[in-house]
C-alpha cells in the first residue's frame, strides 16, 4: 500500500478548474517529483493534499487513513509537514523560536530537544544563528529554516514547494544537497520544483503535470533522457 494516494483529484477555484481528476501515488521512503510549468497546479495539489484547500470530487490517503476532508491543522500529528512556497518564516522570532514552533503538536520536551539537534546537524548554520531573528537571514537560509521548522514536527513526509525558488546557484546546490540527506535518514519526500534538472536529478520517480493534468509519469532518471522533457523543461 502507498504510503500517500491521490485518486481521481479535481479541485476549483469558484468556476475555474485547477486540477482535473489526477492520480498518483508516493511510497514509503521515495523522493518523488512533481513538476511542470507556472500555473500547472503544482501548488495547488500540495495545498490541497494538506488540507489548505478543498477537494471539489476525489480522495487522498495517508497511511491508509482517508484525510480528504480533514483539516491541515489535524494532518500534521499525523505525521505530514508542508514547506509552503516562498518560506513563510516568523521574521520577528528568532531562528530558534521558529524551529520551535513546528513542534507545537509534540509534547515530549526531551525528544523535541533531539528533532532540534538533528535539524543542527542537517543545517549548521540554523545553530550558528539560532538567536537571530529569521528576517535578517538570507534567502537561502530562511529556506533553510522552513525545511528545519518542518522536520520538527517529526514527519514521515515532508511535502516541498519550490524550495530552490530565488535562490543563488550555490545554495541551490545545497538544498538539494539536504532534500537528498533527509530522504536518506527515513523521510519521504514529495518534491515540486521549477527546477525540473534538479529535481529529477534527486528524485526516484516523477509526474509531469500541465494545466491540473498528469501527461506523463515514470523513473525520474528516464525522464531526464525524454526528449519531450528535455526540450520543454530542462532548456535542451
Amino acid at each position: 500500500m502507498a504510503m500517500l494516494e491521490i485518486k481521481d483529484l479535481e479541485v476549483y477555484y469558484g468556476m475555474i478548474q485547477a486540477i482535473k481528476g489526477i492520480s498518483f501515488e508516493v511510497n514509503q521512503g521515495e523522493v518523488i517529483a512533481l513538476i511542470g510549468a507556472n500555473g500547472a497546479g503544482k501548488t495547488t495539489t500540495l495545498q490541497t493534499i494538506t488540507g489548505m484547500i478543498p477537494a471539489k470530487k476525489g480522495s487522498i490517503t495517508f497511511n491508509g487513513v482517508d484525510i480528504t476532508k480533514i483539516p491541515g491543522h489535524k494532518i500534521v500529528p499525523m505525521g505530514m509537514a508542508h514547506v509552503p512556497e516562498g518560506r513563510r518564516v516568523f521574521s520577528q522570532l528568532s531562528v530558534l523560536d521558529n524551529l520551535k514552533l513546528g513542534a507545537y503538536t509534540r509534547k515530549d520536551s526531551k525528544e523535541i530537544q533531539e528533532s532540534l539537534q538533528m535539524v543542527y546537524r542537517h543545517f549548521p548554520r540554523l545553530e550558528e544563528r539560532k538567536n537571530q531573528p529569521a528576517g535578517t537571514l538570507s534567502g537561502g537560509e530562511q529556506q533553510m529554516l522552513a525545511m528545519g521548522r518542518a522536520l520538527m514536527s517529526k514527519p514521515s513526509i515532508i511535502l516541498m514547494d519550490e524550495p530552490s525558488m530565488g535562490l543563488s546557484p550555490i545554495f541551490v546546490s545545497e538544498i538539494f544537497e539536504i532534500i537528498k540527506e533527509i530522504s536518506e535518514s527515513g523521510t519521504t519526500v514529495l518534491l515540486v520544483e521549477q527546477n525540473a534538472k534538479k529535481a529529477l536529478s534527486i528524485a526516484d520517480r516523477a509526474y509531469v503535470l500541465e494545466t491540473g493534468n498528469i501527461v506523463l509519469s515514470g523513473d525520474a532518471k528516464e525522464l531526464m533522457n525524454d526528449e519531450s522533457i528535455k526540450k520543454a523543461y530542462l532548456g535542451e
